[in-house]
Order: structure tokens, then C-alpha cells, then sequence
């Protein structure tokens, strides 16, 4: 194909320029950060030809030696950044360059909040790094071809990073990326090659291939030589003591592509049988397709310092997405594949390890640091609870780690743990009491949690979509059976002794009620009881012990799945003045009137819909008349 063929000038999308003015707003004031980006994804570009090299050795062209350069022409005010990794065809280059993080840029921008500090914190995780070249150029050039094609042409592209690009075709026969960064005039610090080599130094020494600049001659007649500027040792490779906490972030930064810094990391390295190293972060904030079911995850794979793959998630499972970081294996195949890496027992070995190194960072964090833990647990606590589904053999160290709200206080923070709740029971209470609700505010002002208000008894307020999953999963946490409040009879005998002093309705008179109450409800309600719940309320629904929750139901119809039928059981409380008109009620037209108001009524209660609110109302209308009258 010719070298000549088209020249496009194409439009940015609105998103993208929006995006552009965000990156240099936000960034302007950590404008070194250019560099790192440039050479962290020259890095990966390496890496990726070295992966696919395993299979084509042709792909490195008679050039095996893989680098990094970064060159500056001080006459022409501009900063190159050049690998010779594995490169871009012109359909990559559109992709990946002329739509930001195409998948995810719509997100980026209505993520975005208006808070330089806020923003500043999203940039790393769009993969928009490459567009922090505009805090310091007013113009970036790309020169690039992709490895192998040989017989291909080069593409360049070009833009002011304002509404539009140039792209075309160019010759080019070296393989690999050339990124030209036109510095503005205020930029002169950056035409300093000490200073570059001092950023690169700060950001960029851990980076395993060698980054060269040309040294400064010593003589008039010398001709400058490529040197390495970095250590390009692995650092997950060198000894934990040789090792700042600085280095462990900016490594951080590197392979997640974050701006922030992490929470905290692990690093280990494992002799024996299966050899390996491992390290791992719990990074600060989420990523904004945390709970997209097709969020990539996983940790990066290497074998032997050779980089394999992005995203093996069969080194980490799904409720450990958050976490970061690298595995190098000494006993894998160079060839290793995702469909080997599924039946290998020693990807499973490592991985097991890699669950109890973060179950235990984490158990370290939540005892030593209250604080920081909790700052992790408002970012991915919700995804912790996926655990004890997930992992059996790990759920009750996950459960020790869980967080919830409860009715010992009067917010909504989840900030009490298992432990904590079982250190608070009461004397002789054997259970840990729950409620799901869809919010906080109602499950505060369930009915369910009369009887155990009026006894003292705390009860846990779990309102995430995934609670009901979670205690469905996990039947006890120390022995300590977990317990709904609205579901199955409840007998708190064992906590505390009952009200003797109440006085209770000969049986036989509620046995006529409560049959007339099912009678009239009919298939509604799969049953009609007294209530050893209720204090103030007069109904409220629970479910049958072996049936579905309310809650898991509208959960599940939401998300538009099928639910099975399983009607409540209506508890009413038979000293409530309401019940007792019902009961009293002889004329059948108002009967049903009344109960139908007590079955709603329970029903909007715990959160659901009813099905013809407008008779509802009308009925309500009917009975405060009546009571007026």
C-alpha cells in the first residue's frame, strides 16, 4: 500500500475535548507527570511485542533488543518519546488515540464533578495518560508502525489537541511508536536533559527495559552515545528493605495507571516447588466499571521478568477485583495461555495465596488503622460481601471483615463488624438478629424492630442489593447463627424473658380473627398469625422460614429476573386499637375494607408497591372518615 494514500482531518468527538481540558486543568500543577505517562505506555507497548513475539519471533524484525528513548531538540522545542515495542496500524491508531478510552469516555464525563482534586482522581483510571502531553505542548505528533508488517506503511497523526486531527500514512521502517511533544513557550524546564533524566529517575527507575538518553559529550569533538538513565531491575524482583515507600507507589501508579496512591501493599516472593513473586496493592478509589459485569480484572502475569498478560483473573477472584499489582512465576510456560491458566494447579496455588496475603493485609489494616480501613471499606466494601458466596473456604475470615450499619446508632455508616455485635449481646442471646430493607431510612423504621427496641436487642441494617446474597450465603459467623428479624417466628425467650404483666386475648377469639383475616385475603398471604414482633405497629409481612425474602424479590424483578412466587405471612398485632376494629367489624363490606388497609399498609411498610394504590387511598379515606364521624 502507498505511503501517499489519504490524509484524513477528522473531528474529535464532544467528549474528548471536554476530556482535554479536564487532563490540563486538573494536572497543570503536577506537570512532570507527562513523562511518566509517555514512558509508562511505551513500557507496555514493549511488553505486548515481547508477549507476541513468543509465537512469531519475526515480529522483532532483526531488532531484539527492546528500550526506550527520550530525545530533545532544543532548537525545535520538542520532547520525543520513542519504543520500539510493538506499534500501531492506522485502525489502532483511531481507536485508541482519536477516542479516549472509547468504551468508557461517556462515563469519564459524567463522572466528571467540577473539583480540580476529584477530577484529578478519575483521569488514571480512562486511560487518558497519554493526553497529559497537552498540559506542556501545544502540539503532539505521532509517528508509529506496527510490528511485522513490514511491508506496510507508517501513520502519522497529528493535533493541537483542540477540535481536530490529522492522520495519514507515511514511511516509515522502523517498527514501534515516536511521540513528539511542540512544548509551549512557558515550558522551557523540560528542554533541560537533567531535568528529564531527574523525572525519569523519580517516576520511571523501576521500569524493567532500559530508557536511554543521549549523554552530554565531554569533549568538543564527542559524539553523543545512548545511555540507561534508569535501573530497569523489576522491582518486585529486588528485597523488600531496598525498597522505599515512595518506589512501592510510583510502581503503583505505573501498572494501574492511577494518579492516586494506594492504601497498601503486599509483597512476598515464594521458593520452593512453585516459585514466584507476587506484589500486590488495594488501591484508594474504585474504578468507575467496578460493578460492571464485564470489568476486566485480574492482576498482570509474568514469567521469568517476560510479561504474559493483563487481567489473569484466575490469579485473583471476582470479590478481590479492586486489587492491583504483578505475579511473576518461575515454573510457568513462556507460552502460558488464559485456557491453560483455568486448569493449572499451580495458578491455583497462587492464587489461594493471593486471597489469604489480601485477607490478611486487610485484617492488618482494620486493626492497626480503624481509619484507613474504613476509607477502604466506603470504596469497596459492597464488593467484599460478594466473598462468602464466592470463596466458602475463606468466609469467615471475609466475614470478620465486613461492615454494617445497625440500630446501636443513629447513622447510617456501616462501621460495626461481626465481632463488634457479638461483643454487645446480650446475656444469653445466641443469635445475631438482621434485616434487609432496599434503604437505611426504612430499615430504621421497620415494624420488625419493635420488639427487639423494646427488649434492647441490636439488630444489623443491611440495605446493599448484594446483603441479601451475602446472608444467603453465609448461615453463621463464631458460631452465632445469623438470624432475619422478618422472617420465620421469632422467640426471644432465650435473650431476655418476656412481659408476663400483658395481658393476653382469650385464644379461641383470636383463632376466629385471624381465620377471617385469611379468609378475606385469600391467596394474597400464605398465612395469618399473631405477632411476637410487633409493639406499636398493628401488621407488618414477614417471609415463611424456607421462602424468599420481599426484599430479594423486588431485588430480583428489578434487575429482571424472574422471582418465585412466595406470598407473605401477615403478622398482626392483636392489641393494636386497629386490629381490634377489624375484629369488632360485623358488616363484610367494611371488613374487607379494613383488612385489606392492614395488608398494604404492611406491605408499604417494608418497601413494596402496591399493586392499586388508588384503592388503597380510598379505603384509608373511607376508615379516617369513619373514625371522624
Amino acid at each position: 500500500m502507498s505511503a501517499e494514500a489519504h490524509k484524513e482531518t477528522l473531528e474529535f468527538k464532544t467528549e474528548v475535548s471536554e476530556v482535554l481540558n479536564l487532563v490540563i486543568r486538573s494536572l497543570y500543577s503536577n506537570k512532570e507527570i507527562f513523562l511518566r505517562e509517555l514512558v509508562s505506555n511505551a513500557s507496555d507497548a514493549a511488553e505486548k511485542l515481547r508477549f507476541e513475539a513468543l509465537g512469531d519471533d519475526e515480529l522483532y524484525e532483526s531488532d531484539p533488543d527492546l528500550r526506550i528513548r527520550v530525545s530533545l531538540d532544543k532548537d525545535a522545542r520538542t520532547v520525543t518519546v520513542t519504543d520500539n515495542g510493538i506499534g500501531m496500524s492506522r485502525q489502532e491508531v483511531m481507536e485508541t488515540i482519536g477516542t479516549i478510552a472509547s468504551s468508557g469516555t461517556k462515563k469519564f464525563v459524567e463522572a466528571i464533578t467540577g473539583d480540580e482534586s476529584e477530577d484529578n482522581r478519575l483521569i488514571g483510571q480512562f486511560g487518558v495518560g497519554f493526553y497529559s502531553s497537552y498540559i506542556v505542548a501545544d502540539k503532539v505528533t505521532i509517528e508509529t508502525r506496527r510490528a511485522g508488517l513490514t511491508s506496510e506503511h507508517g501513520v502519522r497523526w497529528e493535533s493541537t489537541g483542540e477540535a481536530e486531527y490529522s492522520i495519514e500514512n507515511i514511511e516509515r521502517p522502523e517498527r514501534g511508536t515516536s511521540i513528539t511533544l511542540h512544548l509551549r513557550e512557558e515550558e522551557d524546564e523540560f528542554l533541560d536533559s537533567w531535568r528529564l533524566r531527574s523525572i525519569i529517575s523519580k517516576f520511571s527507575d523501576h521500569v524493567a527495559l532500559p530508557i536511554q538518553m543521549l549523554s552530554e559529550p565531554t569533549e568538543e569533538d564527542a559524539e553523543p552515545e545512548w545511555e540507561q538513565v534508569n535501573k530497569g531491575t523489576a522491582l518486585w524482583m529486588r528485597p523488600k528493605n531496598e525498597i522505599t515507600e515512595e518506589e512501592y507507589n510510583t510502581f503503583y501508579q505505573h501498572v494501574s495507571h492511577d494518579f492516586s496512591e494506594p492504601l497498601a501493599h503486599v509483597h512476598n516472593r515464594v521458593e520452593g516447588n512453585n516459585e514466584y513473586s507476587s506484589l500486590l496493592y488495594v488501591p484508594s478509589q474504585a474504578p468507575y466499571d467496578l460493578y460492571d459485569p464485564n470489568q476486566k480484572h485480574g492482576v498482570k502475569l509474568y514469567v521469568k521478568r517476560v510479561f504474559i498478560m493483563d487481567e489473569a483473573d484466575k490469579l485473583m477472584p471476582r470479590f478481590l477485583r479492586f486489587v492491583k499489582g504483578v505475579v511473576d512465576s518461575d515454573d510457568l510456560p513462556l507460552n502460558v495461555s488464559r485456557e491453560i491458566l483455568q486448569h493449572n494447579r499451580k495458578i491455583d496455588s497462587i492464587r489461594g495465596a493471593n486471597v489469604k496475603r489480601i485477607l490478611g493485609l486487610l485484617e492488618k489494616m482494620a486493626k492497626n488503622d480503624a481509619e484507613k480501613y474504613q476509607k477502604f471499606w466506603e470504596v469497596f466494601g459492597t464488593v467484599l460481601k460478594e466473598g462468602p458466596a464466592e470463596d466458602s473456604a475463606n468466609a469467615q475470615r471475609i466475614a470478620g471483615l465486613l461492615r454494617f450499619a445497625t440500630t446501636a446508632s443513629d447513622s447510617s455508616e456501616q462501621t460495626t463488624s461481626f465481632a463488634d455485635y457479638i461483643e454487645r449481646m446480650q446475656e444469653g442471646q445466641d443469635k445475631i438478629y438482621y434485616l434487609t430493607a432496599e434503604t437505611w431510612q426504612a430499615s430504621k423504621n421497620s415494624p420488625h424492630l419493635e420488639i427487639f427496641r423494646k427488649k434492647g436487642i441490636e439488630v444489623l441494617l443491611l440495605t446493599d442489593r448484594v446483603d441479601e446474597w451475602l446472608v444467603s450465603n453465609l448461615a453463621d459467623f463464631d458460631g452465632k447463627a445469623l438470624t432475619s428479624v422478618a422472617r420465620g417466628d421469632i422467640d426471644l425467650e432465650g435473650d431476655k424473658e418476656s412481659d408476663d404483666s400483658e395481658e393476653k386475648k382469650d385464644e379461641k377469639e383470636n383463632a376466629v380473627v385471624l381465620e377471617r383475616l385469611k379468609e378475606m385475603l385469600g391467596d394474597k398471604v400464605k398465612e395469618v398469625r399473631a405477632s411476637s414482633r410487633l409493639v406499636d405497629s398493628p401488621a407488618c409481612l414477614v417471609a415463611d422460614e424456607n421462602d424468599m425474602s420481599q426484599n430479594l424479590a423486588r431485588i430480583l424483578k428489578q434487575m429482571g429476573q424472574d422471582a418465585p412466587e412466595s406470598p407473605p405471612i401477615l403478622e398482626v398485632n392483636l392489641d393494636h386499637l386497629l386490629v381490634k376494629r377489624v375484629a369488632d367489624e360485623e358488616d363484610e363490606t367494611a371488613f374487607e375494607d379494613l383488612a385489606s388497609i392492614l395488608f398494604d399498609q404492611a406491605l408499604l411498610a417494608e418497601g413494596g408497591r402496591l399493586e392499586d394504590p388508588g384503592s388503597f387511598v380510598k379505603r384509608l379515606n373511607q376508615l379516617l372518615l369513619s373514625l371522624g364521624s
